[in-house]
């Protein structure tokens, strides 16, 4: 599993890292108020972190529903919020056309998870040299992200993460299996998005449902069970946000469940010490 650097934020070193913010650019004065927040929460606990926001939702369910202030727009306000914070920023891409201008602005391109077989896509992220976040496919099983990897890889990029969100279970629902984790991990670091995970898709007349009480009880398990990363949208006023508040986390929450999954994480990669032979 290849180790490497997103701006400070260390990846697969075995130190937890954070990647969170809103599911979509509402405002230039929003997604800063969010960084900002984040920042200070982050920065108050110690764990290295990532702002996320997209400029541009491609796959909502309706064609009525909000998607963002598009790529130009987008990335400059992207472009600001890193270099107002220092924060690496990450953001989806839908098109292998998008990455180059993208590439500009981020430091993560992400590929959601409806395109993650798309190789056209998957190889103009790789050629940018930014690091690149693959969301695993509802509909794949974890050991076909091999070939994602290999993908990204043949076109001499290593700097990559997999991210596990949950997998089709039925219609409008999901559920994770925690053994995708170690599988996956055997490619690249591996992140977990608790958030997208207790998501109910399409499940409310045009738009997805959530269950956001679930988010700290996966999220526990995926740290304890070994994950590099913690994926979290995250939103000040989840029921007035303009895309995927039903499964949200509320920033009012987020410090408290950073403090949890810290302690597990720390519990979980304590080396067991072994007991003394000598005599007393």
């Amino acid at each position: 599993m290849e180790e490497f650097e997103i701006g400070s934020v260390p990846v697969g070193s075995g130190q937890l890292f954070l990647v969170a913010g809103p599911c979509v650019i509402e405002s230039e004065a929003h997604v800063r108020k969010m960084a900002d927040a984040l920042q200070r929460i982050a920065g108050d606990l110690g764990i290295p972190y990532i702002f996320k926001a997209s400029y541009d939702k491609a796959n909502r369910t309706s064609v009525r529903n909000f998607r963002g202030p598009g790529i130009v727009e987008g990335c400059r306000i992207l472009r600001s919020i890193a270099k107002a914070t220092g924060l690496p920023v990450l953001t989806d891409v839908h098109q292998a056309a998008d990455c180059v201008q993208v590439a500009e602005a981020v430091d993560v391109l992400q590929i959601p998870a409806f395109l993650c077989r798309q190789t056209d896509l998957l190889l103009a992220a790789a050629q940018t040299g930014r690091a690149v976040n693959v969301k695993k496919g509802q509909f794949l099983a974890p050991w076909d992200m091999r070939h994602a990897v290999e993908k990204i890889s043949s076109a001499g990029n290593t700097r990559i993460l997999l991210t596990e969100r949950g997998a089709s279970f039925g219609y409008n629902n999901l559920v994770v299996d925690m053994r995708s984790l170690a599988i996956m991990r055997g490619f690249a670091p591996v992140v977990f998005d608790g958030t997208h995970s207790v998501q109910t898709p399409s499940s409310a007349g045009g738009v997805s449902g959530g269950q956001p009480e679930f988010i700290p009880v996966l999220a526990r398990a995926a740290v304890a069970a070994g994950v590099d990363g913690i994926f979290l949208e995250v939103h000040d006023d989840p029921a007035n946000a303009k895309s995927d508040g039903a499964n949200a986390l509320d920033l009012k929450h987020l410090r408290p469940l950073l403090e949890t999954l810290l302690a597990i994480h720390a519990a979980a990669t304590k080396k067991m010490e072994r007991p003394s032979t000598q005599r007393p």
